[in-house]
């Protein structure tokens, strides 16, 4: 059914009137001075002429017109893309602390309740990041401890390929499950089995949430909060966040049971731990309680997960499209690494493979939009005044397809980290992750995952497309959501040897 079906024509317009009256920043002087954009028209800004499956395709096309700094209105909301390497580094990096903020984004305010760590807002945004960044490396991230972990999964993993005999099988739910078991282990101090039903329960919730929020029907929502009520995608994002916490909820309360400061086995026991500090000290109003707590493990569950699982489905698709690419992928794992199990020191005598696993992340593009931000203060910017609580979309799919930064952006193309000498070389507009103040906080423990899981799969099986499909057949169009995974399909996982 339409979302406009149930409700009158005349209704609707008095509704979205209303709307626009009550936030007011339709007539607010302040974005009259923000950089040249195309035309908006009343109520829905520039919504008619959006793609709004993949909003970043409209971006990038408008880049062209309006150049690297200009604006958008979607409903009433006045935004200022940011497009190109050297304009999103000069406001990310350059300009970090002016460009630090989160909007307010009603789906997200409603899914967080401005708590966690990746759509938190000031204070409670720094201190949450620094505990998590503190934590996760006192829990092994970057380290030899974590690298272990990931290698013992690989093991698990790899069997899992081998129980499909070389028969065609989908791979969502199980890289997924794979990749998830890394950053659980981190939080809760356990691993769970590729078919425990709460598992997939719960990863399916993360999957399903990634997809909706980035849906047309959620961004009509965050333009039109006061139409929530026609739409069923909000409804359902929220409904799986309670379900999530409610896990999340149980799952601490049985740590707390057990809890131990001289023994701290998890991140959750080390936020209760530093809870029951903060409640010596009397700090009624402090930063380590129960909703922060349940925000910020939702945010590294799913940021521990999502991508990292989604990068590495896109890697095993682009080796089915380029067979000649996985070829070499496995000839140099066998001469560096022979049948041993791949470590990470292995990886500075891989240039080639290390250069595939960029390109793949390159090429995916899976946070296309970046998450949001907002100026913390009034900024200039390539000449444009940019006033202070702007919502701000640095284009990081415009960094990773720069004509004026790769020789070929828009093919899949390894030797853009090779130099002529077959070594692999650093690129600066490579940022998947985003840069700045807001960068991943996962960085380094999903470039440790990327290369351990990647390459253990390329080191025991080819992967081919299923009987009857070619290389040819292969769609590598994203599906639409705020991450960009492939179209499902399926592979054959045959053994090397």
């Amino acid at each position: 059914m339409d979302w406009m079906e149930p409700i009158p024509a005349l209704f609707l317009f008095i509704l979205m009137i209303s709307f626009v009256l009550k936030l007011g920043t339709f007539w607010n002087k302040s974005y009259q001075k923000l950089p040249p954009g195309p035309r908006a028209l009343p109520l829905i800004g520039n919504l008619h002429s959006m793609d709004l499956k993949r909003p970043y395709r409209t971006m990038l096309k408008w880049s062209k017109e309006y150049g690297s700094v200009f604006s958008i209105q979607m409903g009433s909301k006045k935004m200022v893309v940011l497009t190109g390497y050297e304009t999103v580094k000069e406001a990310l990096v350059n300009q970090a602390d002016a460009f630090a903020e989160r909007p307010i984004v009603p789906i997200l305010e409603e899914i967080t309740k401005g708590f966690g760590v990746a759509f938190s807002h000031g204070e409670y945004w720094k201190v949450m990041r620094r505990f998590a960044l503190t934590t996760l490396r006192d829990y092994g991230m970057g380290k030899r401890s974590i690298e272990d972990r990931i290698v013992e999964e690989c093991s698990v993993l790899v069997k899992k390929f081998e129980s499909y005999q070389g028969n065609p099988f989908e791979t969502i739910t199980i890289m997924n499950a794979a990749v998830a078991n890394i950053i659980v282990a981190i939080l809760l101090d356990k691993r769970f089995d590729y078919e425990d039903p709460t598992y997939i329960r719960l990863l399916k919730l993360v999957n399903e949430n990634a997809r909706l929020v980035g849906s047309s029907s959620v961004l009509l929502y965050n333009m039109f909060p006061a139409l929530g009520f026609l739409l069923g995608a909000p409804k359902t994002v929220l409904r799986n966040r309670d379900e999530l916490f409610a896990f999340i909820n149980a799952t601490f309360i049985k740590h707390l049971r057990d809890l131990d400061e001289n023994d701290q086995r998890s991140f959750i026991d080390s936020f209760l731990i530093r809870q029951q500090e903060e409640e010596k000290k009397n700090k009624t109003n402090g930063y380590f309680h129960n909703e922060n707590l349940k925000a910020v493990v939702a945010n590294l569950f799913a940021a521990g997960m999502e991508t990292t699982s989604t990068t590495l489905r896109w890697g095993l698709l682009l080796m089915m499209k380029y067979p000649e690419i996985q070829i070499k992928v496995q000839e140099e794992i066998a001469k560096v690494v022979g049948s041993s199990q791949p470590r990470i020191e292995h990886r500075t005598k891989m240039p080639y493979t290390d250069a595939v696993v960029h390109e793949i992340q390159r090429f995916a593009d899976v946070v296309p939009t970046n998450l949001p931000h907002a100026t913390t203060t009034d900024v200039t910017l390539n000449g444009y005044f940019i006033p202070k609580g702007t919502h701000i979309i640095p284009l990081l799919s415009s960094v990773l397809h720069d004509e004026s930064q790769w020789e070929k952006p828009h093919k899949f193309y390894p030797e853009h980290f090779l130099n002529s000498e077959g070594k692999f070389v650093k690129r600066d507009a490579f940022m998947p992750f985003s840069a700045g103040r807001r960068a991943c906080v996962g960085e380094s423990l999903a470039k440790m995952e990327l290369f351990l899981f990647f390459t253990s799969l390329l080191q025991r099986f080819t992967f081919q497309p299923p009987p009857g499909t070619s290389q040819e057949d292969l769609d590598l169009t994203p599906v639409v959501g705020l991450t960009t995974s492939p179209m499902p399909h399926q592979l054959c996982a045959l053994p090397c040897f």
